[in-house]
């Protein structure tokens, strides 16, 4: 089954041919590490996650990159405000940032490259673009003459003279032409440098990405991805200043660039009061119900959240455990990854296609019977799983209550136990009591076939 992706550089979707086969290469820009994360930028390792995911089941081997930017000014006035070391407020927020998307069931990529520790590789780099003429020194600056690379701007679709004028371009007299790009800047003593031949100073946010990528993948990389937002200045900056570094070799060959979120129609803006912080998030919802509202829309297409849809998330999660509930007793040997949910995500990493085949494998489970129910098991978990969805035992989603909230389990036995006594003697007062007394706790009890289950509510 063919992969086939959307490029933003060609403009069209393509079946995807990695340059080696047996070491497929992918770098996502990760975080710049000042604060905790808005959940529109839990969107990226989300989505790619599960691209990840796909290309480890077609190629034996996958090199997954995605970096952590530990210098940068925002940073820097992060620490000077909380009058701590810079390293402290990094250190702090890129744990955060791992643990946050791990409950989100984001997988660890395979290199994990902090900037800081690439400042040999990224000094290395300036000096290639300095002495072939794609780059020069001012006033302690090093910047790239965006007019000496003549394909500035395919990335963007724009004339590089329109996205100059469009951007926020910092107008300096050391520059030679308004949209040179700065690759490194001096540093006086209150902020973090390192030696360089132009001087004590910290690398610009461009070519950090350029210099890792090149140190852990090559010069030439099979995909790069990340938000919509990074195409331009980022995304093309480091386009030319990794192909003029790398004397014209292509830097990456497909470009994938995920939708924007918004809040209820609403752009996100701190004006606006509505971002909304992943971390935050998490001590209110689960993490799988977060991953599955990240899921629902096409990734390159904006994504609209809203709490209504946060529900729906969690109705269709209770949905899908349910059928898996009601199959505890089966047991489903090795999970099978169903062909539809395969093809969805083959078609350019279609997931709503793919949720909604997950849907219908529910749907089967349910109606499923005899040894039928083994097979349709296997397929709903094994779609699941390569959504990063269904990853854990029914009972222990339905029994946790808000991240954070410690439940009783003990003791909502007792009481259902309690209730069994009285309904087998009849006294059918006390065992409404028990219910009523349970679901003020915010426990909701059935009773079936299988017994008497119990669930928390979520929502």
């Amino acid at each position: 089954m063919t992969i086939s992706l959307y490029n933003t550089l060609t403009r069209r979707t393509e079946a995807f041919a990695p340059l080696d086969p047996n070491r497929v290469t992918m770098y996502v820009c990760g975080p710049t590490v000042y604060n905790y994360i808005h959940i529109g930028n839990a969107r990226p390792p989300v989505v790619f996650d599960v691209l990840a995911s796909l290309l480890r089941r077609h190629f034996p081997k996958l090199v997954y990159a995605r970096n952590i930017t530990d210098v940068d000014d925002k940073i820097n006035n992060a620490a000077a405000s909380a009058g701590v070391p810079i390293t402290e407020i990094t250190g702090r927020y890129a744990q955060a940032y791992r643990d946050d998307i791990a409950k989100l069931g984001v997988a660890p990529p395979d290199v994990e490259p902090h900037a800081t520790a690439h400042i040999a590789e990224i000094i290395t780099m300036i000096q290639r673009l300095i002495a072939s003429g794609h780059a020069y020194h001012a006033e302690g600056h090093v910047l790239f003459q965006v007019s000496s690379y003549p394909e500035y701007g395919a990335l963007s679709g724009r004339d590089p003279d329109e996205l100059i004028a469009g951007a926020r371009v910092e107008v300096a007299p050391y520059k030679r032409e308004p949209g040179d790009f700065v690759l490194w800047k001096p540093s006086d003593e209150t902020l973090p440098g390192w030696d360089s031949p132009w001087g004590r100073g910290r690398p610009g946010w461009h070519i950090e990405c350029s210099a890792m990528s090149e140190a852990h993948l090559g010069d030439t990389i099979d995909i790069h991805a990340g938000g919509v937002d990074l195409t331009f200045p980022h995304h093309e900056n480091e386009i030319a200043q990794s192909v003029c570094a790398h004397g014209g070799k292509p830097f990456a060959r497909y470009w994938l660039h995920n939708g924007m979120l918004t809040y209820e129609g609403r752009k996100m803006s701190k004006s606006l009061g509505n971002v909304l912080q992943l971390h935050e998030l998490l001590t209110q919802h689960s993490g799988e119900a977060l991953r599955l509202m990240l899921l629902r829309g096409h990734y390159r297409q904006p994504l609209d959240w809203s709490d209504a849809a946060l529900t729906q998330s969690v109705r269709t999660l209770d949905g899908w455990y349910g059928a898996l509930r009601d199959m505890a007793d089966v047991l489903p040997g090795a999970f099978v990854v169903p062909q539809a949910v395969e093809a969805a995500l083959c078609d350019d990493l279609n997931t709503p296609q793919a949720l909604a085949e997950l849907s219908q494998l529910a749907d089967a489970a349910r109606r499923a019977t005899g040894d039928e129910r083994i097979a349709a098991k296997a397929a709903l978990l094994g779609g699941g799983a390569l959504l990063g969805l269904l990853q854990q035992e029914p009972e222990a989603w339905f029994q946790q209550g808000k991240p954070g909230d410690a439940v009783d389990a003990a003791m909502v036995e007792a009481l259902l136990e309690e209730r069994r006594a009285a309904r087998a003697g009849k006294d059918f007062a006390r065992s409404d009591a028990i219910r009523d007394q349970l679901k003020a706790l915010g426990i909701t009890i059935e009773d079936g076939a299988q017994g008497t289950r119990w669930s928390v509510v979520k929502a």
